[in-house]
């Protein structure tokens, strides 16, 4: 977060986190896309508002979020 830069090239980057994970506060991800965002970088994020640290609550959810991070990287690799 402290040495993202303006100048600097990154990949387009997703970000994912789960609004009730109590070892790591979703605040975190929030603030560095944020950051990201206004320094004119292309990020996406996901923000699972049930599940915990693992970010899913259920099988079902788990599925969705393989499937957001495998049609993230397919897309972003062809």
């Amino acid at each position: 977060y402290h040495r993202v830069t303006r100048e600097t090239r990154y990949p387009r980057v997703l970000f994912t986190t789960s609004t009730r994970d109590d070892r790591v506060h979703p605040g975190h991800a929030r603030k560095m896309v944020a950051r990201m965002k206004e320094q004119g970088h292309d990020v996406l994020y996901y923000e699972n508002i049930e599940g915990g640290h693992g970010g899913a609550a259920n099988n079902r959810q788990a599925a969705y979020m393989s499937a957001l991070a495998y049609t993230f990287l397919l897309k972003e690799l062809w």
